[in-house]
């Protein structure tokens, strides 16, 4: 019994060895959060290599649903209405499809967050479906790329790189009337006006110069000491 104790115990440290093992991802996630518009935009997807491998129209088939990264779904997060491939987009989480093609590609926004496999897709579960050309580009992109790109106020790019590939997704928001109104409200407001940063948006955005003036002079009588403010 003694052996027998010892050689259960031995077996239990062996096990317990071999389930703490930790080795490096093949394909590591990858999570991104970028300030966009009034809000951000996050997202979460994993970077195969290409390895030397043929990508597209081989290891990524053309014409069939692809997760659009490795192990695990690839999501997007919304955190404001946008218009995404000029189809409007309520804010939220959402899943992010593609289907590869030699010269154009279908990018895929569904409710579903869990799609690993083409088989577990359904399109009735589809929020928005776009079209994008495919971009040959003169070098080679080794790891599956996803990234936010031409960032302005209120539009940027959503690019996906890979190989020899370039797909971009064009993604706007509602800026500008949000603002408006942000203005409107706090400049009746009499105990906490934004002199100076409505003035800048003001002059940012081709607005009422003289307005945007008295409201400087008006931030500057407040805050003498503010250099940035002159």
């Amino acid at each position: 019994m003694k052996y027998f104790l010892t050689f259960v115990a031995v077996c239990c440290i062996i096990g317990t060895s071999y389930g703490q093992l930790k080795t490096p991802a093949p394909s590591p996630t990858q999570t991104l959060k970028q300030e966009f518009a009034l809000s951000s935009v996050e997202l979460s997807y994993s970077r195969p290599a290409v390895k030397g491998r043929k990508i597209f129209g081989d290891i990524v088939p053309f014409g069939k649903v692809w997760r659009t990264g490795a192990n695990r779904a690839t999501t997007i997060t919304f955190g404001e209405d946008v218009s995404f491939g000029g189809k409007k987009v309520a804010a939220g989480k959402y899943g992010l499809l593609t289907i590869p093609g030699a010269s154009e590609w279908t990018i895929i926004l569904s409710k579903q967050l869990d799609v690993t496999s083409p088989s577990a897709y359904k399109e009735d579960m589809d929020v928005v479906r776009v079209t994008a050309k495919a971009v040959k580009m003169p070098v080679t992109m080794e790891n599956f790329t996803i990234l936010f790109d031409e960032i302005k106020a209120n539009s940027m790019l959503l690019e996906f790189i890979w190989e020899k590939t370039l797909v971009s997704v064009p993604v706007t928001a509602e800026v500008d009337s949000k603002v408006m109104a942000q203005i409107d409200t706090i400049m009746q407001d009499e105990k906490n006006k934004s002199y100076f940063s409505a003035a800048v948006y003001y002059l940012d955005n081709d607005k009422d110069a003289s307005k945007a003036l008295g409201w400087l002079d008006k931030a500057v009588a407040e805050n003498p000491d503010a250099f940035y403010m002159h």
